[in-house]
């Protein structure tokens, strides 16, 4: 089956190459250099896409972009989709491709080599990343005024929310995977924003201290994921324990929907929103 569809790609190669030569010609590279007809291949890259470009120009989009993880879940609906395979993306005749880890690891090389450009969406791990990364790929897809415009609200709503961190409430984050996150992440960052200090000494993502929790507790709990078809909690996570849960129940809890968190992006304004509104209450105000 790989040897069928690495035939596939280099046949489609070759006629998309002859359809160019042919009918494009000198003349095209007079045409405006915004793309139109503009593919997606995971539901990070899909929320810069159906964000920044104009619908009409979206070719096709990751088959998970109209799923509960995905931030623009509702603007996907009614819009083609497309596994990440090269020969499946190459007979769609793109003229340009948004990824941030969708397809095989060589995709994007095997995708410029067909003369089809790759705008690489980043991980950012704070927010000044997330802003670079907004302005970036907004501009690529020809909307650099609108990113601006988008970065822009988001500083001035983060900006309302600035505060000291002086005596700020410590919060631990929560997965129903079992997993935490300290400095280093962008969580960390989100939460730091939001005025809340982190409860997870240790830098990076960990499973929840839960040796720690018998004797410390936080301030207040911020829970994501815990929405949809994928928030069950299995059998081996550790939020399962009952000291895990204990958090959950005991504690006032910022329920942040995992669309905001999942991908960096300007959405992530909303998820600093709900935990400030939540550090504002367990400090009584």
């Amino acid at each position: 089956m790989r040897m069928r569809s690495i035939l596939a790609a280099c046949l489609t190669l070759s006629l998309l190459a002859c359809s160019r030569s042919k009918d494009e010609g000198p003349s095209a590279l007079q045409r405006s250099d915004a793309p139109t007809r503009i593919v997606s291949l995971d539901y990070c890259a899909d929320q810069y896409v159906l964000e920044f470009a104009d619908r009409d120009d979206i070719l096709a989009l990751s088959i998970d972009a109209d799923k509960r993880f995905s931030y623009l879940r509702d603007k996907a609906k009614g819009l083609q989709k497309v596994r990440p395979r090269s020969a499946d993306v190459l007979a769609l005749q793109p003229d340009l491709i948004v990824r941030s880890y969708g397809g095989e690891p060589n995709i994007a090389g095997f995708m410029q080599r067909a003369g089809v450009p790759v705008v690489q969406v980043g991980f950012p791990q704070n927010i000044a990343e997330v802003r670079e990364e907004v302005l970036r790929i907004g501009s690529a897809l020809g909307q650099g005024e609108k990113a601006r415009q988008t970065v822009d609200d988001m500083d001035r709503r983060l900006a309302a929310l600035a505060g000291s961190q002086e005596g700020a409430p410590d919060a631990l984050y929560m997965t129903p995977g079992g997993v935490t996150a300290g400095e280093g992440t962008l969580v960390h960052e989100l939460m730091k924003a939001a005025g809340l200090g982190n409860f997870q000494t240790s830098a990076g993502w960990h499973p929840i201290p839960l040796e720690r929790l018998a004797y410390e507790r936080p301030d207040l709990v911020v829970a994501a994921f815990f929405q949809g078809e994928h928030s069950a909690v299995h059998n081996w996570s550790a939020t399962r324990h009952r000291v895990a849960q204990a958090q959950l129940s005991d504690l006032p809890v910022a329920a942040v929907d995992g669309a905001w968190t999942s991908c960096g992006g300007w959405f992530l304004v909303e998820a600093v929103e709900v935990m400030a509104k939540t550090a504002k209450s367990a400090r009584g105000e």
